[in-house]
């Protein structure tokens, strides 16, 4: 990646420069047999839609703050970059009470009540698929992003110094603070772009975090993301390994 990316979404940029069809993140759920594979190119567009989605139709502004109510998955990703790419805080678990906006999954929807502002839900079925029946006092999330642009411009420059990611008992990182602790993570686990991390880690810490989006993309490397990875067998998670050209492992 480019010596000068100072936000996640400056990596993201870099990687679609560098290599657009090459597999970024490959997510699997083994409560439901899903496995979905995005490229650069188009998890960057999925990054681009949610990005209008949160400027345009959300009005949300650098500095907001958006309670992120997801696990480890691939529009949790989606979302994080989003996030750096309008310049807003994402704030893993956090409170909705205290946020302009919250974004949730279907198992804490009640929680999320406690937001004063704009409700997006996520129903976390294979393929992004839309809620049979849309949640009361939600915007669903499939429903909406469809129809945003494939390109996104920020209406201000990102500051790379401004608050972006905040989660449980760590305090705020900044965008910039984000990419340093993601590129001496790479480093050290000595992640390179050919490196294929299998993750089965929650995003509810930085570990999670960076082993399952933020290091394997500081490296230029990609990411094998499992959600209830501890229901598969151990002979299953080593075919995995091997299908998947998993160069290591973290969870």
């Amino acid at each position: 990646m480019n010596a000068t990316d100072r936000t996640p979404a400056d990596l993201l940029r870099s990687a679609l420069a560098a290599d657009p069809s090459r597999p970024l993140v490959t997510f699997y759920d083994d409560a439901t047999g899903e496995r979905v594979e995005l490229s650069v190119a188009t998890l960057a567009n999925w990054v681009a839609k949610t990005a209008n989605l949160l400027q345009g139709d959300l009005s949300v502004e650098p500095g907001d703050r958006v309670a992120l109510l997801l696990p480890a998955h691939w529009q949790t990703a989606v979302w994080l970059l989003a996030c750096s790419s309008v310049g807003v805080l994402a704030d893993m678990g956090g409170d909705p009470a205290a946020a302009d906006l919250v974004v949730t999954g279907p198992d804490t929807l009640e929680e999320a009540r406690a937001c004063r502002g704009e409700r997006v839900a996520l129903s976390l079925r294979p393929l992004g698929a839309r809620f049979p029946e849309p949640p009361s006092g939600f915007a669903d999330y499939a429903v909406e992003v469809p129809g945003q642009g494939d390109r996104f411009a920020p209406f201000a420059p990102v500051d790379p110094d401004g608050p972006a990611l905040a989660f449980a008992g760590a305090g705020e990182l900044t965008a910039a603070q984000v990419v340093e602790r993601a590129r001496s993570d790479a480093a050290t686990r000595e992640y390179t772009p050919v490196s294929r991390v299998l993750s089965g880690l929650p995003f509810d810490s930085w570990d999670g975090l960076s082993a399952g989006l933020f290091a394997p993309l500081a490296a230029g490397g990609s990411v094998v993301l499992c959600r209830h990875l501890d229901g598969l067998a151990p002979e299953a998670l080593e075919q995995r390994r091997e299908s998947e050209r998993v160069t290591a492992t973290a969870g």
